[in-house]
């Protein structure tokens, strides 16, 4: 089954990565963005740090993680474009600052803007001609049905190249988004 998932991943990443214009990998990020934004403006500074999932992250903490993911994210990207592997490790799975729910709300949703921001118009300052065979390593995380109908965690190393990276941007973020609706919707029934 672990294989199943993983060809399936890479086929994706291929089809709506890989092998896409840059300016349609460009919008699906954007709206990722946009959609995750929307989301988030509804949520007060008190109640992004209500635990709404025990053992869950509470919506502060995932906006922090996606500030501290998407900035070296950009980063490795800008790396990609130069026709380079980006230096050093993958970034991290579940990274997140040293104190997430210390950081002032406002101030992390400026942040998320201000990365989320770069990452568009680097991808779209992207010449449509444009190819480089540098690659990177991520950390690809999907989450599979259990037999049990839960869900778990696979995750691996995947080397990509910078479409498929740039098209992780918008998974990542939809991904978080379904998260930060289920802690809001299981808070605000509390």
């Amino acid at each position: 089954m672990e294989n199943d998932v993983k060809v399936k991943a890479r086929a994706y990443l291929r089809a709506k990565g890989t092998l896409q214009p840059v300016a349609i990998i460009a919008e699906r990020v954007r709206a990722a963005f946009t959609a995750f934004e929307e989301v988030v403006d509804s949520v007060r500074a008190r109640e992004a740090t209500v635990v709404g999932i025990a053992g869950e992250w509470t919506v502060q903490e995932v906006v922090d993680h996606l500030v501290e993911t998407e900035r070296p994210s950009l980063d490795e990207l800008w790396c990609l474009l130069a026709g380079r592997r980006p230096p050093g490790s993958p970034i991290p799975a579940s990274l997140q600052s040293r104190a997430p729910l210390l950081r002032p709300w406002p101030w992390l949703l400026r942040e998320l803007r201000t990365v989320q921001r770069d990452v568009v118009a680097t991808l779209e300052a992207v010449r449509p001609d444009f190819h480089t065979d540098a690659t990177a390593a991520l950390v690809l995380v999907v989450n599979t049905l259990r037999p049990n109908g839960g869900v778990e965690p696979l995750s691996w190393i995947e080397e990509l190249d910078w479409k498929a990276y740039a098209l992780v941007f918008r998974l990542h973020e939809i991904d978080h988004l379904n998260q930060v609706k289920k802690i809001l919707a299981a808070a605000r029934a509390q």
